[in-house]
């Protein structure tokens, strides 16, 4: 039982995304060849994906419980809300090391730089829309909704480390064509996972009339006709990238892990699955694409 609890804890207090968003960030860093940044700083990028994740949950004041995880957020509600305040501590603690430090460096930053380091965060909060006004956010496009996910874990995973490293090193500019390569490898891995997590959300979307792709097209559609053949394209670009760039067959086949495993959790989906298979199982190519990435770039 005490298992169990930890289990839910960490999955439903959105921990675990806070876990990826640390692996994706030393991947992505190792993969366009910069030194990892200093552990404050992934335990700031952990606090902040992970509290960005809980807020919805603690300004919803509906009273329907819909699933397990919002029955575990009105059971717990004592131990987010301490949870929540240790978090934005632990975030606005090192921005204000980060600026106390670094802010000359800063105020030389160029416009590219600035422009990327704001769109982010602008998006995100644009995600939810702005005061959480359920009226106007970018969720309400239901088709977009993946990609802006996307983007704001590849800008958060992909470039930030980068931007980090060039402030922190008074050096200009901002990714590379290596680094541009893998943000939108990125954002389309984020957002087929996050179009899979529409399919749980099929019956409240549909209710609300939002116009996700499995709304749309329906779930076999989604499944066989955007799922499988987007992940079978992304696939084959790396397979092209990675031979034509004289990857180790090593490194070619942990890279490939996660799309095969992307393969398998479409093929899964045509059954009903529980909340908590999302949060482990589809969640969890975050984290098998993290590792393996980081093994082929250390290893291979």
């Amino acid at each position: 039982m005490q298992i169990r609890s930890i289990v839910h804890g960490f999955f439903y207090g959105n921990y675990f995304y806070g876990l990826c968003a640390v692996a994706l960030s030393i991947e992505a860093t190792l993969q366009q060849e910069y030194p990892l940044a200093d552990w404050a700083y992934y335990l700031a990028v952990f606090a902040l994906t992970t509290w960005f994740y809980t807020l919805p949950y603690l300004l919803d004041k509906t009273e329907t419980v819909q699933d397990l995880r919002a029955t575990w957020y009105l059971d717990h509600g004592h131990f987010v809300r301490w949870s929540q305040a240790l978090l934005l501590v632990i975030c606005c603690g090192y921005a204000f090391y980060f600026v106390l430090t670094y802010g000359q460096a800063m105020l030389q930053m160029s416009a590219l730089q600035w422009a990327l380091s704001l769109s982010i965060p602008f998006l995100g909060i644009a995600y939810y829309g702005i005061s959480f006004n359920e009226q106007y956010n970018l969720r309400k496009i239901g088709v977009l909704k993946p990609f802006v996910i996307g983007f704001c874990w590849a800008g958060i995973c992909t470039l930030y480390p980068i931007l980090w490293f060039k402030i922190t090193h008074t050096q200009a500019g901002g990714l590379d064509g290596v680094g541009y390569r893998l943000f939108v490898k990125n954002l389309m891995f984020v957002a087929l996972i996050g179009i899979m997590f529409d399919i749980k959300d099929y019956a409240s979307d549909a209710r609300q009339r939002l116009n996700t792709f499995v709304v749309q097209r329906g779930l076999r559609n989604t499944l066989f006709s955007i799922l499988f053949p987007l992940s079978i394209i992304g696939l084959a670009i790396f397979w092209l990238y990675g031979f034509t760039h004289n990857f180790s067959m090593m490194k070619i086949s942990l890279n490939t892990t996660p799309f095969i495993g992307m393969l398998f959790a479409v093929q899964a989906l045509k059954k009903r699955r529980s909340i908590l298979y999302y949060l482990i199982v589809i969640d969890g190519l975050l984290l098998v694409k993290a590792v393996c990435g980081s093994i082929a770039m250390l290893y291979f």
